[in-house]
């Protein structure tokens, strides 16, 4: 995958992610339009398919509503690399087939707009415009299989439990 950087600091909350003020919808699309808005006015009009968020420690923290990397995924976010993920976003991620990565050392070197290319099999990811590789540990096999497949349940339906 590859795409741009948008970066965000430390303790990015669900609430920015993904306002509570529309979480009275199902649409995915729609909560799509309103992702990040809070904090960043443009990104759902300029978010692009492969693009990637960059973060600091704690991304995803506070409630425990998958509508947050629902909407991430669904503006068009390939991969979102952090410093640290809370647990329940990270959970939650995976559940829906959206891979995370962490990566300390290209939070550090990055800036939003970077270009970057992201391997979530291999950990690989290189700073396009730097022209800095770095590498996030690879995904487990069966986290890695719940990413390709769309996430738990498909994984779980494909394996023809139910």
């Amino acid at each position: 995958m590859m795409g741009k950087a948008y970066k965000y600091g430390n303790h990015i909350d669900t609430d920015v992610i993904i306002p509570a003020r529309y979480l009275n919808t199902s649409s995915a699309e729609e909560l799509a339009q309103h992702c990040m808005e809070d904090i960043d006015a443009e990104f759902a009009s300029t978010v692009q398919e492969g693009d990637v968020i960059l973060a600091g420690d704690n991304f995803g923290c506070g409630s425990s509503r998958e509508h947050a990397p629902l909407a991430i995924k669904t503006a068009g976010v390939e991969c979102v690399i952090a410093k640290s993920f809370a647990r329940i976003f990270f959970r939650n991620s995976f559940n829906i087939g959206m891979p995370i990565m962490i990566c300390k050392e290209v939070i550090d070197e990055s800036e939003a707009g970077h270009e970057f290319e992201v391997d979530v099999k291999t950990g690989d990811i290189k700073n396009i415009t730097t022209q800095k590789s770095y590498k996030a540990e690879p995904l487990p096999e069966f986290m890695l299989e719940m990413v390709e497949m769309g996430g738990l349940l498909k994984r779980l339906k494909s394996r023809g439990k139910q």
